[in-house]
């Protein structure tokens, strides 16, 4: 079996596993999303495997693997930020919410 084949497969059953994992509520469709992004990435690059050399080639790029990597890197970088963005998010609610339980517990005592 060609490294192609191996690839587009594994791309499937990396998207099968994602959806997987959102329909039985383990993983948010919003955290999913990026998943699927990375799962249908490997199925193209698979089924279309000189594509990143064509891409490296025109952007002035000698070597073409890494190319994948930088572009690896830049998927992980806003998937860090984005996940910043989430937990500062949970964090200004989670504050909130506890000044509304102070004030609640405040009144009930008065």
């Amino acid at each position: 079996m060609s490294y192609q084949i191996t690839s587009a497969i594994l791309g499937i059953c990396l998207a099968a596993i994602i959806l997987w994992l959102i329909r039985r509520d383990h993983l948010h469709s919003r955290h999913g999303f990026w998943w699927l992004l990375i799962a249908l990435g490997v199925v193209l690059l698979g089924i279309f495997p000189t594509f990143i050399d064509k891409l490296a080639i025109f952007l002035g790029v000698n070597y073409p693997p890494t190319l994948l990597f930088i572009f690896g890197m830049g998927m992980i970088l806003i998937k860090v930020i984005n996940i910043d963005l989430h937990q500062s998010d949970l964090e200004r609610k989670i504050r909130m919410l506890a000044q509304r339980m102070a004030i609640l517990e405040e009144e009930k005592e008065d």
